[in-house]
């Protein structure tokens, strides 16, 4: 056998063996596929019609996290089944959020190289109405009571909120007119009620007022945060009160929950949840023992909506904003809820 014959063997045997292994690990993963979509007690996942308005009673919408072919995709059930059965709608966020009709939609773009992120806005129907480059890895998204604003922050350095080498980027564009403010670092911040310049600011967590003006969001600076209140009419951020985190207001704009550093925890699981009023400035600690790394939803103005690791990556949990009763998880497999009537 002549060398050149040789090297065609061993080459075709080459070929033939990547061939096997290929096909096992599709085997193999059709297999797990079908038998997470079908493991007992999991979330039933069917396509369906997703939409951001229902007139027919409260729904949460929400990125599924239960294994099979619908994974990721934006998911409804009923307000009051939180543990229902689940509509799938067949687009994929890694973040979401909606109000009045408009939803947020943060996504990855899976590139030759690396993958690369996006914000898209949809209209009610879950239709791309606009598209903006995200610089970082998604983190937090909001929508504005009316629907007129959308905002995101992503990591652009580090992953993690816990830990202090990290640096974020928050955007916010006005949804009518597609007018971008690509960073909160391009308006004035008042602090101790002076302009206040620093090169290691960093926002994040922005929420916004029913008034289309008013939000509030994180700011980070000499190793502290601070609630700050943005005008997005003065182009100001004010700061309000110090050690909040990824802050999210009440429906009716008068408290804000948010997650606090508490001296004594892990580094890595540094947080409790906390409600602040507003006009007292008085802080209510809640019931929920455990470290929340996440921008909170407001079910309702008694009821805060949270995600904790679970599973399948992450479960929803509830409890009073009050300070009073105890957590209760109400969904397996989800994360960034929004309700929608």
């Amino acid at each position: 056998m002549t060398l050149r014959t040789r090297i065609l063997v061993l080459i075709s045997a080459l070929v033939v063996l990547a061939g096997v292994a290929t096909a096992s690990v599709l085997h193999a993963s059709a297999r797990a596929d079908r038998k997470n979509q079908t493991q007992p007690g999991g979330p039933r996942v069917t396509a369906g019609t997703v939409a951001l308005t229902t007139g027919s009673g409260s729904r949460m919408i929400f990125r599924n996290m239960a294994w099979g072919p619908h994974r990721d995709e934006l998911t409804t059930v009923p307000a009051s089944n939180p543990s229902g059965p689940r509509t799938a709608s067949k687009v994929k966020c890694l973040r979401f959020y909606a109000a009045a009709g408009t939803g947020v939609c943060l996504q990855s773009v899976h590139g030759p190289v690396q993958d690369t992120y996006r914000a898209v806005i949809l209209d009610t129907r879950l239709r791309q109405t606009a598209r903006y480059d995200v610089p970082g890895i998604p983190s937090r998204a909001r929508v504005s009571p009316s629907g007129r604003y959308a905002a995101w922050t992503a990591f652009v350095g580090g992953d993690s909120y816990a830990g202090t080498n990290f640096s974020t980027r928050a955007a916010i564009v006005d949804t009518r007119t597609g007018k971008l403010t690509p960073s909160l670092e391009a308006f004035r911040v008042v602090k101790d009620g002076r302009t206040y310049h620093a090169a290691d600011v960093n926002f994040w967590g922005v929420t916004f007022a029913a008034d289309d003006r008013t939000f509030y969001a994180t700011l980070a600076t000499k190793g502290r945060t601070y609630l700050v209140r943005g005008d997005l009419l003065a182009r100001t951020l004010t700061t309000l009160h110090t050690n909040v985190e990824c802050p999210s207001l009440s429906p009716d704009g008068t408290r804000v929950a948010y997650k606090k550093r508490v001296p004594g925890l892990s580094k890595d699981a540094p947080w409790h949840l906390y409600v602040l009023d507003l006009r007292t400035m008085r802080e209510t600690p809640l019931a929920e023992s455990r470290s929340v790394d996440d921008q909170v939803v407001w079910r309702d103005d008694r009821t805060i909506v949270y995600a904790l690791p679970g599973d399948y990556g992450a479960d929803l949990y509830t409890v009073p904003s009050d300070g009073t009763g105890k957590p209760r998880r109400i969904s397996t497999a989800a994360v960034s809820p929004a309700y929608v009537n």
